[in-house]
């Protein structure tokens, strides 16, 4: 689990060594979806700011049938502040840390060690289910940078009433056979700067866009080891995102450099899902600690988690212009901030 973890933080897929599969996190039982919604917050936020960059360098639109291929990286950092969290035992009903640790790591820390997290459930005999797990470490260390990057591919075409459509686009991939992934994304840019004559005879430039992306990861959960105490049938990982962003921008349109800026506001939702069975052996032990036997559990469809992220964001880039090949470069200050760079190919 926790490649595919990476996979979403890289949209890549790179192997990372765990020792235990992060689907052990379901022996925690009702308190397995609060654990796994700390662990992976920032990597699903960051995604979310993520593939809302990118969208324009240039408030200018197109002539009619003018179009642009654009090959880009965004990356949204994640803060300091969402590389751990606490561990407050009193927001959990079964667990605990043996060695009285106070935080654990995220996916995005630097805390690559993982921390063994205990598990005691009531039955209502006066014995109780007794299990223990791994909680993996962080991935800090495995890139580059702490940020959560998204390449994509991106198509303008100009459209009458000086409006460009705008279609961006990751075909599906599919790595190890395990891990499958796409995206696919929708933007409408319209020119403002008509209505307000004699502004449109400067080169300023300003525009106003809307655009949607999303974006689907699956991954196929294996049993790895059949004589741990999970075991998985049809297991298979779901992550979707969708992200709305709504700007106005600027440029200032020169012939060999455009400088631009935008402000608007973003808004993103993404679910994980984890399908499929799996079967769980816990220790029985009496009130005392007493080992007395085991107990084996079958649990269907164990997590089901929502994530959310909206604010306001405002950019500023150049592009250097060198005929129809164009360079840029931007920053955009948010709640994750981020930075876009790649190539172009516009031919007006």
């Amino acid at each position: 689990m926790k490649k595919i973890v990476l996979f979403l933080a890289l949209s890549l897929g790179i192997e990372v060594s765990n020792s235990q599969g992060f689907e052990a996190i379901i022996l925690a039982s009702d308190d397995a979806s609060l654990l796994a919604e700390k662990f992976i917050d920032p990597v699903m936020n960051g995604l979310i700011y993520s593939i809302n960059g990118g969208w324009y360098t240039t408030a200018k639109t197109h002539k009619k049938l003018g179009f642009d291929l654009t090959i880009n990286l965004n990356a949204a950092f994640v803060p300091r502040r969402d590389e751990v969290f606490d561990f407050n035992p009193s927001d959990y009903t079964f667990l605990s840390l043996p060695d009285g640790q106070t935080q654990l790591p995220t996916v995005m820390s630097d805390l690559d060690q993982e921390a063994t997290i205990d598990v005691v459930i009531p039955v209502g005999d006066g014995t109780f289910k007794v299990a223990s797990f791994d909680f993996p470490g962080g991935i800090r260390e495995e890139i580059p940078i702490n940020a959560v990057p998204t390449p994509m591919v991106q198509l303008g075409f100009g459209l009458p009433l000086k409006t460009d459509i705008k279609l961006r686009f990751v075909p599906k991939l599919n790595f190890d056979d395990k891990v499958g992934a796409n995206l696919i994304g929708l933007g409408l840019q319209h020119d403002i700067t008509q209505y307000f004559k004699p502004i449109d005879k400067l080169p300023l430039n300003i525009s106003l866009l809307a655009a949607f992306t999303d974006m689907k990861v699956t991954y196929d959960i294996d049993d790895n080891d059949a004589m741990d105490n999970i075991r998985v049938t049809n297991g298979e990982a779901e992550f979707r995102m969708n992200a709305w962003t709504f700007q106005a921008i600027a440029s200032l349109d020169f012939k060999i450099i455009s400088l631009y800026g935008g402000f608007g506001y973003n808004y993103g939702t993404s679910t994980i899902r984890m399908k499929g069975n799996y079967g769980l052996t816990y220790n029985l032990e009496d009130s005392n600690g007493n080992l007395i036997g085991t107990i084996d559990e079958s649990i269907n469809d164990p997590i089901n988690l929502d994530f959310s992220a909206t604010g306001i964001r405002g950019t500023i880039g150049a592009r250097i212009n060198i005929g129809f090949f164009k360079i840029f470069a931007d920053y955009t200050a948010q709640n994750y901030n981020n930075i876009s760079g790649g190539i172009a190919f516009s031919f007006r």
